[in-house]
């Protein structure tokens, strides 16, 4: 047999030389071949960053160190480098041990938990509030969430109006902190009259008019009164006005008092999505909107309140949310930026739900943080996909990732993160093997920081399933798909290293028409969310271009006004920061509204060498404040292009630059010589990092096929150098000219290293180049139980292999989660290079040990691993530990009652947001089906 014994055996084959050495020159040779081997290897070093975080769920703060301590050993083993704490509502029976958050005993805890988490080299974020969205006891009245209330009232001329204008709402009546801001009146002609100052400190009204029926527009400043959702002890309370500046400061000295000097070892402060309802004004957002769009917005508040179609509408919304967009950007997010770093900190935010421009608020922060909800598609093969375990109405979208992710890159941001996984199926239902597409989608958007969605801390002796957070997915040690999760979490510290290492290497720009949004007759402000991205999102000519050009294998990242009028154009790139992405072309898709400062400064890009690319010609400028003037300045500096027909395109040369105008962007793009990466024509997917002396390209087969073939790059460099990110396997690629030899099967991925500087020290990557007759271990198998509950079945001699829960007689088989343990002999006497073990069905992952040697584990698809260096000629004895879903010890849990959901607010709800109950649910295959084989296979020479 011909194996290749790997590094192990190197290691042993020196360890005998040891023995040997008698003087310190072989010594010199000892540390040379070390030297060697440190050479040969690829991959970037390690930090905890790369490795996945988790956030985790303190609920009830009822922490202690020895729980502490236990819980991130067991994450630190388990392949995690860090934790995000999140302090939520707790468990019933427990609120003796509640600890108050930021009190003496909450700060003992996180100092506690800071340094056993150093000692583990892992990292610790935490979140500035508990639950979300931000808020808590120290928001006073007049720093809540504001919201503006509108009452009309009807007056006829000549008529004495007898009604106060005092504010109606019950609820409102007695905040000390609630004031009449704007009274107009308007008639049937639409002509105003401020009344503001004519109403009395009572809300009479002295004013009548002459003629007409009119309708008075009353404006109070008020309260939303939303409360912080699933608040833990210590942080229940209003939630923020993050539209003002004095209640953002406010907020955050209460962490001053409780941090003091000290930023207690927090790498990062968290700031969760902004999911505040109705707070749409601010104490002195008439003040602010005047300074900011140059116009009293008391004469037009009828137009800001109403929904028809009419161009006034549109305009004084457009101003409104711009000037929304300006308010919680400067007043919220850069204190908190500028707060954090006071504390020699960092700070995360997710700015999606925020009425404002999301790409400035993400850029405006050090770690943006993106968010996936729900599950998608894929066409992998055999991934599992049960319509009644998962969320139909929301799909992930990857273009909604790029927001954060594109901040970043502009901006040079190293960091991008995302709460991954939320709600990815059902409580329980959750397979690693589902993860990993998910997680690779992420990845394939630019995000090179994942957190899952989560991890809650449990006490140490809180039995199974410890405490759980109501919503999935269920990272936590309890789970008894836990054994193999480190399989998971070093694929995606191996991805993560690669896509932390370098710069993003995007080509494109293409500019976000946030005014075509904010032009929008419904509503007041708008929240672009995660959860309604099919309204504002989607329908757009933005969106189709992003979605048709990253099909078609070109690299975009979106650019914002604020972005554009900072951009430079230098070494034959634009770029906006120094440490960020340069790009060779920015697109500007088709839309209506194009404020004239923004063309001129593209128009100034262009002038500098710039190439821009026109969908069609914006038809009008955003705003009302003197838009007929800025309309004609938009269309004098869009006449300066000097276009010229050119087959299907408008061309023209700008200054040092060239301008086109075509509805067929990618025609535009290729006119430009602007190359697209052709390997997405057979379906890969993928991703590109620029690195001093060459490119990582992630690459991704999400089809249903293998693709074994030669795909072409646009930069191959000197050498190619394939890296599996799922073993950490590595060698020297077979090209052709500029196309690579890849062979990936459906669900698999690969990273590929093109450098201009060829390390000759790597080896030649091993190609299968033949396989023979697999060999199917279809002899009888012992089946054990190894760890698990509510009680281990019977053991069992099977002649096939099936899942225990086939054998329906052991009632136990029904209900156990743990892990069962397939053993059988067998003999080989076949000469290979290597062998497969592939498995036909697997529920759901595995470790597969061969003559007491542990070959590793089967988590993902396809179900196979290499295990020919653990073979022998001759008796063979594998076992293969299956370990498979939570599901059906909670169905047994609740059809006998079993109380495990005990929790304060919301308790534990299913997919669907209703009361959970597994009860009645299906007994989940668990452990193996169908056939083992081991395939025979022959490597490149």
């Amino acid at each position: 047999m011909t194996f290749d014994f790997g590094e192990s055996a190197i290691v042993v084959k020196f360890k005998s030389k040891v023995m040997k050495i008698k003087n310190i020159v072989k010594l010199g040779v000892i540390c040379f071949a070390f030297g060697n081997l440190s050479a040969q290897n690829p991959w970037p070093k390690t930090t905890n960053t790369a490795q996945p975080w988790t956030r985790w769920w303190w609920m009830g703060s009822a922490v202690d160190e020895k729980g502490l301590d236990k819980q991130l050993t067991t994450l630190s083993n388990a392949g995690f480098g860090g934790v995000e704490i999140v302090p939520i509502y707790g468990a019933k029976g427990f609120e003796k041990q509640y600890i108050n958050y930021l009190s003496p005993e909450w700060m003992k805890m996180l100092q506690f938990t800071t340094e056993k988490a150093k000692s583990l080299k892992m990292g610790v974020d935490m979140a500035v509030g508990t639950g979300w969205p931000i808020g808590g006891p120290q928001v006073e009245e007049n720093d809540a969430a504001t919201k503006m209330i509108v009452q009309t009232y009807d007056i006829l001329p000549d008529e004495k109006f007898s009604e106060k204008i005092i504010l109606k709402d019950e609820k409102q009546k007695n905040l000390k902190t609630t004031n009449l801001d704007i009274v107009t009146a308007y008639n049937e002609k639409n002509e105003y009259v401020v009344l503001t100052d004519k109403v009395a400190q009572d809300g009479t009204l002295n004013w009548k008019p002459t003629s007409g029926k009119w309708t008075i527009y009353a404006v109070f400043v008020g309260k939303s009164l939303q409360k912080v959702k699933r608040a833990a002890p210590g942080g229940d309370g209003y939630t923020l006005d993050h539209f003002s500046p004095d209640a953002t400061k406010a907020y955050l000295k209460t962490f001053d008092k409780a941090f003091g000097n000290s930023n207690y070892g927090i790498r990062s402060f968290f700031n969760d999505s902004y999911e505040v309802y109705g707070a749409d004004w601010t104490s002195d957002f008439k003040e602010e909107f005047k300074k900011r769009r140059g116009y009293d917005l008391s004469p037009f508040i009828k137009y800001l309140v109403g929904d028809n179609e009419s161009e006034m509408v549109g305009r004084i919304k457009s101003d409104y949310r711009e000037t929304m967009s300006e308010l919680i950007l400067q007043n919220f997010t850069e204190n908190f930026t500028r707060w954090a770093h006071s504390k020699d900190s960092k700070n995360t935010s997710q700015a999606h739900g925020s009425p404002g421009n999301l790409l400035d608020l993400y850029a405006a922060v050090d770690i943006p943080e993106s968010e996936t909800f729900g599950s998608t598609k894929f066409d992998i093969e055999g991934l599992k996909r049960n319509k009644e375990d998962i969320n139909t109405k929301e799909i992930p979208d990857i273009n909604m990732l790029k927001f954060a992710s594109s901040a970043a890159n502009i901006t040079g941001k190293p960091l991008i993160s995302n709460e991954s996984f939320t709600w990815l199926t059902e409580h329980f239902k959750t397979s690693w093997s589902q993860v990993k597409p998910e997680a690779e989608q992420i990845f394939l958007s630019g995000i090179n920081h994942i957190f899952y969605h989560g991890t809650t801390y449990t006490p140490a002796d809180v039995q199974f399933p410890g405490w759980l957070f109501y919503a999935s997915t269920n990272f936590v040690p309890d789970n008894s798909l836990w054994p193999n999760i480190k399989g998971l979490n070093s694929y995606i510290e191996r991805t993560q290293r690669i896509l932390q290492s370098g710069k993003s290497d995007n080509e494109i720009l293409m500019y976000w028409p946030v005014y075509d949004q904010w032009a929008s007759p419904k509503g007041k402000d708008m929240a672009f969310k995660i959860h309604n991205i099919k309204k504002w999102l989607h329908p757009t000519a933005f969106y189709e271009n992003l979605e048709k050009l990253g099909q078609s294998g070109y690299s975009l990242d979106m650019i914002s006004d604020q972005m554009i009028s900072e951009a430079k154009f230098e070494n034959q790139n634009i770029q906006v920061a120094k440490e960020g992405g340069s790009y060779k072309v920015l697109i500007v898709p088709k839309l209506n509204y194009l404020p004239e400062s923004t063309l001129k400064d593209i128009l100034k890009l262009a002038q500098n060498g710039a190439s821009v690319i026109f969908q069609s010609e914006p038809k009008d400028v955003p705003g009302f404040f003197e838009f007929e003037k800025r309309r004609k300045e938009l269309q004098a500096a869009w006449k300066t292009i000097p276009f010229q027909q050119n087959g299907n395109l408008q061309t023209a040369i700008y200054g040092k630059g060239k301008i086109l105008m075509s509805s067929d962007v990618e025609k535009a793009l290729e006119y430009l010589k602007i190359e697209r990466e052709k390997l997405t024509d057979i379906g890969l997917k993928f991703v590109r990092r620029k690195l001093d002396s060459g490119k990582y390209y992630y690459i991704v087969n999400h089809t249903s096929k293998k693709i074994s073939q030669n795909i072409p790059l646009n930069f191959c460099g000197k050498q190619v150098a394939l890296m599996n990110p799922e073993n950490g396997d590595f060698g020297v690629a077979e090209t052709q000219n500029t196309s690579v030899r890849v062979q990936l099967k459906s669900g698999e991925s690969i990273i590929i290293k093109a450098s201009e500087i060829p390390d000759h020290s790597i080896p030649k990557w091993k190609y299968i180049e033949g396989t023979d007759a697999p060999i199917v271990l279809n002899q009888p198998w012992q089946l054990t139980f190894k760890e698990g509950g509510p009680e281990l079945p019977k053991s069992k001699t099977l002649n096939k292999l099936q899942p225990w829960t086939n054998f329906t007689e052991d009632t136990s088989t029904q209900s156990f989660s743990g892990t069962g343990v397939y053993t059988t002999s067998f003999k080989l006497n076949k000469k290979a290079d290597d062998f497969i073990l592939k498995f036909d069905k697997l529920y759901e992952s595995a470790k597969v040990l061969i003559n007491g040697q542990n070959a590793g584990m089967v988590w993902s698809l396809p179900f196979e691993i290499n295990v020919g260096k653990y073979l022998k000629k001759g008796k063979n004895t594998i076992q293969i530990e299956v370990s498979n879903l939570m599901a059906n010890r909670i169905r047994y849990m609740d059809q006998h009652k079993i109380q495990w959901r005990n929790y304060h607010e919301i308790n534990f709800v299913n997919i669907d947001y209703k009361s959970f109950d597994a009860s009645n649910w299906k007994v989940q295959p668990s452990g193996l089906d169908g056939e083992i084989q081991l395939i025979p296979v022959y490597f490149s020479k």
